[in-house]
């Protein structure tokens, strides 16, 4: 009999090596640098009158809108005005109140033994009054 070999062990072992690289320097062509450099500059104007463009766009449609908005309003006030300058017209009619007077406050037009002459004493002074509308803007 044939004695058995024994195979042969091998180990393995993992070692940890710490590689410092900090001081390492990578060397840049000048060229290179200067081309790359052009051209995120380029980039960057390009990109500046795009978003340029884009927020005058989007700001005139904004304005579009208020400019519609703006319009209904005026047109809503235009029409409020019409009614109420009817509304003062209605008001301010003589006959209207005439109406109110004579119905609501049983008031008559005076007949000519109700009315008096008033005569001031000797030298009192009557002061003159008269109405003054006040401005109005138009």
């Amino acid at each position: 009999m044939v004695p058995k070999r024994k195979k042969a062990v091998t180990a393995e072992f993992h070692t940890v090596k710490r590689i410092d690289n900090s001081r390492l320097v990578r060397n840049v062509e000048p060229a290179k640098m200067r081309n790359l450099c052009r051209s995120v500059a380029l980039g960057g104007a390009v990109a500046a009158f795009f978003m340029l463009y884009v927020f005058q766009h989007f700001r005139c449609i904004d304005l579009s809108f208020q400019l519609e908005d703006l319009k209904g309003q005026q047109m809503k006030a235009a029409a409020l005005n019409s009614e109420l300058k009817l509304e003062i017209a209605g008001l301010r009619d003589p006959m209207r109140i005439d109406v109110i007077a004579r119905r609501r406050l049983g008031l008559t037009e005076p007949l000519p033994t109700h009315v008096e002459e008033y005569e001031g004493p000797d030298g009192a002074e009557v002061a003159a009054a008269r109405y003054v509308r006040p401005n109005r803007a138009p």
